[in-house]
């Protein structure tokens, strides 16, 4: 059989990936700085590769070493879901689920789904966070969250994704623009026109991209705005048009008198909502079933296009 590190040797590694000290890598781990070291070495001539680049008062991980810690994060991440699935079974979805989501979609859902969760599962605890659709990938793989909420995941290879809804996007302009007459518009109508966005690591920032592209109206180079508020408060004061998702519409939007919502009729934006996880989370089942709550929540509660269980 051959050789496989220990889940304690893994613990320690990413101890010292962390704090980039021996002796607080120690700490953290509540062992004396000596076994740790021991046990580094160890690890590094087990695999015969250099982890740790050591220098007098200072250490730094190799490229190698960076490369191994993700890997190892991800491994102790799926070991405490084994322990969860074992020790809470899945009458409470384990117990804990740690669930991480987009800002332009979490804040406008969830407080319809968790209690729709909460009266089905009442023992069950949910620690939120949202973050930056590539920043959340990130976490999800090595297992800061067990789970996102948000759009499909680009790294597709690595995830298991469980569809939701297809949201619908809309175009927002200021309420005396003259494109606010009318119901739709269409492609050509938006040529010249300033288009606002969110800054990077947003998806809708591609969406706004795109739109500009294919119609050739221009972005905005003078607002990056940093949450779906502040652009509906650029677009009020007729700063230029914007990309709103539908739950962030139906929420925030809708009774804006200055503020209106149009459809592209030839550029039917759309965006697919879902959980989304590890491959090789032991958790599958807890996820699917927030799934699948989730899809009843969207089609009850916001009238939405849901997506087939």
């Amino acid at each position: 059989m051959p050789y496989r590190p220990t889940h304690r040797q893994l613990e320690y590694l990413v101890a010292l990936e962390t704090t980039r000290h021996f002796g607080r890598a120690a700490e953290m781990c509540h062992v004396s700085q000596p076994t740790l070291s021991v046990q580094i070495a160890l690890l590094e001539k087990q695999l015969g590769v250099s982890l740790v680049e050591r220098t007098p008062g200072a250490i730094a991980m190799s490229a190698m070493g960076e490369e191994i810690a993700a890997a190892a994060k991800s491994v102790l991440a799926t070991l405490d879901e084994i322990v969860t699935l074992a020790s809470a079974g899945r009458d409470n979805l384990g117990s804990l689920i740690r669930l991480g989501t987009v800002p332009t979609f979490g804040p406008y859902f969830l407080p319809h789904f968790l209690p729709q969760l909460h009266r089905l599962y009442p023992s069950l605890r949910m620690h939120v966070r949202e973050e930056r659709p590539a920043l959340l990938e990130e976490q999800v793989r090595t297992g800061v969250v067990d789970c996102a909420l948000g759009q499909r995941p680009q790294d597709e290879e690595a995830f298991l994704f469980e569809e939701v809804c297809v949201e619908q996007i809309f175009l927002g302009v200021a309420g005396n623009h003259p494109l606010a007459s009318r119901e739709f518009v269409k492609l050509k109508d938006l040529k010249g026109e300033p288009l606002l966005t969110l800054g990077r690591g947003h998806r809708l920032l591609e969406n706004v991209r795109e739109l500009a592209a294919l119609s050739g109206a221009t972005m905005a180079e003078n607002y990056e705005g940093t949450s779906l508020d502040a652009l509906r408060q650029m677009v009020s004061i007729e700063m230029g048009l914007s990309l709103f998702p539908e739950f962030y519409a139906r929420s925030e939007i809708m009774a804006d008198r200055g503020l209106k919502l149009l459809t592209i009729r030839d550029w039917p934006a759309r965006r697919d909502i879902g959980f989304f996880w590890r491959r090789s989370s032991a958790r599958s089942p807890h996820f699917r079933q927030l799934a699948m709550l989730a899809r009843k929540t969207a089609a009850d509660h916001l009238a939405i296009r849901a997506a087939a269980p």
